[in-house]
């Protein structure tokens, strides 16, 4: 009888590095992103924060100066993992910061606004949320004005990390044996539900949270998916996060930050108002994510003249390529 034929040898080093890419594979980028994304973030925010420490003259200056300084540690961490991880471009990861760009943008943060508006609307019309105007001060806005810059930091980070960088990775790791559509839906449902597991230690978190912001993420990544660029999922992450906490004085995923335009109380069941976990929780939350979707669908749309998945998602224009 013949030999059996000898597998062939895959080296340790093809398993983990891609050389027609000159970088590693999708599954190991996936595990070194979070690990330099927040040792960056560290590194970066602890230097700026002590060397701008003397800045801060009050409480509420002292938290816009670390919301700052956030922004500029978040938005290193990205480049260094775009650069040296991911070998991406800036406009790869979705920040083309063109004209089209801040037109989506601009949709972005008008969606999340009317979204959040309209839960309060209905919240109230119906005898859930009960309202009571706030005094408004010097202190009050100042504190106002420091949760619009830490939803900027949330926003922009979280944007980058689980769309611009985790969807677009699993993407492009099953883009050769789902093809790429199925491919961007295994990205898309990833990176929702590592959002919604990653909020699952936020105060008053539970299953219905959880499974409610990764339907946020759903909707979200479907910006990115349908577009190949963050300005959408960006623009309604920042505004629906300000409007709720900033605005209307809603819990913002469990975080009740005490200052805001509007100080509202939940009155109606938990499982519509989301009860002391915010809107998110709940059904009126859920609704607005549906209708988000819908909405985001209906502009890419009209905008774009169809609905299919972006390509860019996943084949990206490497730095190796420049």
């Amino acid at each position: 009888m013949p030999e059996a034929a000898e597998p062939p040898f895959v080296s340790p080093r093809r398993l983990l590095w891609n050389d027609a890419e000159r970088r590693p594979r999708a599954p190991f980028r996936l595990l070194l992103t979070p690990v330099v994304f927040v040792a960056v973030s560290l590194v970066v925010g602890f230097s700026l924060s002590t060397a701008l420490g003397g800045l801060a003259g009050s409480s509420r200056l002292a938290s816009l100066v670390v919301s700052l300084v956030s922004v500029g540690a978040s938005g290193l961490a990205a480049l260094v993992v775009a650069r040296y991880v991911d070998r991406r471009t800036v406009a790869d990861l979705g920040l083309g910061l063109d004209r089209e760009w801040a037109v989506d943008l601009g949709f972005g943060l008008a969606l999340g606004t009317a979204l959040m508006t309209a839960v309060f609307v209905v919240g109230v019309a119906a005898g859930w949320i009960a309202v009571s105007p706030a005094p408004l001060g010097v202190d009050r806005l100042l504190g106002v004005g420091s949760l619009l810059a830490f939803f900027v930091v949330v926003g922009i980070a979280e944007e980058l990390l689980l769309r611009g960088i985790v969807l677009t990775d699993v993407a492009e790791g099953l883009r050769w044996w789902f093809g790429p559509d199925a491919a961007v839906a295994g990205g898309l449902a990833v990176s929702s539900a590592v959002f919604g597991v990653a909020h699952y230690t936020n105060p008053n978190a539970g299953f219905a949270s959880t499974t409610s912001i990764t339907l946020a993420g759903v909707m979200l990544g479907l910006g990115y998916a349908l577009t190949g660029d963050l300005a959408i999922p960006t623009g309604i992450h920042i505004s629906w996060n300000f409007v709720q906490g900033g605005v209307f004085g809603f819990a913002v995923s469990g975080l009740d930050f005490g200052t805001s335009l509007v100080e509202t109380t939940a009155r109606g069941p938990d499982v519509i108002t989301g009860g002391a976990f915010g809107p998110e929780a709940g059904l009126l939350g859920v609704g607005a994510i549906v209708l988000g979707a819908v909405c985001i669908a209906a502009y890419v749309r009209v905008r774009r003249g169809d609905l299919g998945f972006d390509p860019s998602v996943t084949v990206p224009e490497l730095r190796w390529k420049q």
